[in-house]
């Protein structure tokens, strides 16, 4: 299952690692790809989406699921 969130609050580098830290942590995940330019991440695995914003908002982005 592949799960795309808009991430807002990125400027770097260093964000981008610890948005991919956090989401890597989240019971579930297999494999993330975070996008500074795009402001997006791509989680593959059968985590809960609530679980997966939660992880990131934890870091001190803001994040909601794309489409929604």
């Amino acid at each position: 299952m592949q799960t795309e969130l808009n991430v807002t609050g990125m400027s770097c580098g260093h964000c981008v690692k610890a948005v991919e830290g956090a989401l890597k942590a989240v019971p579930g995940v297999e494999q993330v790809q975070v996008s500074l330019e795009g402001g997006k991440a791509t989680v593959q695995g059968n985590a809960d989406a609530q679980a997966l914003l939660a992880a990131v908002r934890e870091e001190g982005y803001g994040a909601e699921v794309a489409g929604q």
